[in-house]
């Protein structure tokens, strides 16, 4: 499995600068957060990939339509692997309006809110934990990318990733993951 953290959004330009929220919900990829998706797809181009799974937010949902398009793979939408809730860019879109965005995608299995206001550390280890297991259950576990955040890729392997990085991960291992180059 090949965890992918999201290109570059306006909050993240924003926050690395001055290290202070930028009150900027659910925010879009940035120019340079799209060249990263589409040098992401090039990355795993040659490792036959079949499915992408993707996060709610839109970030995650453009970098998961570059990949895909890219790629010529199906997105299927997945909030376990939503970022953990602690800032202004983890204000999601109501699902009705992502689904007006993204009208190929399903987004039928999330309530219309379907962010959480806050999550704890123990929390957000209880999802990765319901992921892992998740993800163990799949028999195309390694054929599958998630675009996902760096809080959810952090809780889930114990490494912080920058915008746009890969970790190949395995879930029948505890916190097993290598950089993809």
């Amino acid at each position: 499995m090949m965890l992918v953290r999201h290109g570059e959004s306006e909050w993240n330009v924003l926050f690395s600068r001055t290290r202070i929220d930028p009150d900027i919900p659910d925010p879009p990829l940035t120019a340079e957060g799209r060249l990263q998706a589409a040098a992401v797809a090039a990355t795993l181009r040659p490792l036959g990939l079949e499915r992408v799974l993707a996060s709610p937010y839109r970030r995650a949902l453009q970098t998961a339509e570059i990949i895909a398009g890219e790629l010529g793979l199906p997105i299927t939408v997945e909030p376990l692997v939503r970022e953990r809730a602690a800032f202004s860019c983890d204000v999601g879109t109501p699902r009705s309006r992502l689904a007006a965005l993204w009208p190929r995608l399903a987004f039928d299995h999330l309530e219309e809110v379907w962010w959480p206001s806050a999550e704890s550390e123990m929390e957000l280890e209880h999802r990765c934990g319901r992921f892992r297991a998740v993800a163990r259950a799949r028999d195309d576990w390694p054929r599958i990318a998630v675009v996902s955040h760096w809080g959810f890729i952090r809780g889930l392997t114990g490494q912080g990733v920058r915008n746009g990085e890969i970790l190949r991960f395995d879930p029948h291992l505890v916190n097993h993951s290598a950089p993809v180059d």
